[in-house]
């Protein structure tokens, strides 16, 4: 049930005639996981908080470094040598004590992920390891968790909605696992972007309105300031989702 201060606090977003006040109980009702709390994670792990998710569970293994400061708006100078979970948990305990923030410093394996991702209701790939998201990816899929993929790369990135046995999983559409050489270009408003709309699609999903980046992903191009699509094919003979499975 909405308490009173949650009726005044999300007062604008109830006013949307296709959620209303059922929309935002199934948000109070929601378990959402960010994986990976860097540019995308930071942003997105704050307006998950904003729209008044339930319980949001932040996993990440890394500490925060100065490097980090020009786009991960959670983490702060003072906030340097820290376990980033914690540094973000703190920071959204003081702008929402209403709901439930679990930080979880640990990396992501194959041994633990179906583990994290049990009984959510949703992912949000945040993370910044392509080896770590295929992972994540499978334990979706085990548990039928639907998965929300963002990238980024300097002014370029990448979104869509992931929902085991209805569209093609991460390993439909990415064959094989990109190799990278050294950190990667960034700058902040890319995964603040993409995070927004990784949101987004969070929101509509968990409400249950609009429609959804399902079978589709969503490029945006910064340097020209272009957003195209393209339509994705299941793959029929995934290691993952299909019938190569092992």
């Amino acid at each position: 049930m909405l308490t009173e201060n949650d009726l005044i606090r999300y007062e604008r977003q109830i006013l949307h005639a296709s959620f209303g006040k059922k929309g935002q109980e199934k948000l109070k009702q929601s378990h959402v996981v960010v994986a990976g709390l860097g540019g995308l994670g930071c942003t997105a792990s704050l307006y998950l908080t904003c729209s008044g998710v339930g319980h949001i569970t932040l996993i990440d293994c890394d500490r925060v470094e100065l490097s980090n400061l020009n786009r991960q708006v959670l983490h702060y100078e003072e906030d340097i040598g820290e376990g980033k979970p914690f540094s973000v948990a703190r920071k959204l305990a003081k702008f929402n004590s209403s709901i439930e923030v679990t930080p979880v410093f640990k990396k992501i394996t194959e041994r633990n992920a179906r583990g994290f991702v049990k009984g959510a209701n949703l992912v949000v790939d945040a993370m910044d390891n392509f080896k770590t998201r295929i992972i994540l990816n499978k334990a979706c899929v085990a548990e039928g968790v639907p998965f929300i993929h963002g990238g980024i790369h300097g002014l370029f990135g990448e979104i869509t909605t992931i929902i085991p046995g209805q569209t093609p999983c991460l390993a439909c559409i990415f064959h094989q696992v990109p190799h990278r050489k050294g950190p990667l270009p960034v700058f902040g408003v890319t995964p603040a972007l993409i995070a927004v709309l990784q949101v987004t699609e969070a929101i509509k999903l968990l409400a249950g309105f609009g429609s959804l980046l399902t079978g589709r992903m969503l490029f945006f191009n910064g340097e020209t300031m272009d957003f195209t699509f393209c339509n994705l094919v299941k793959n029929p003979d995934c290691k993952v989702c299909g019938t190569g499975v092992v």
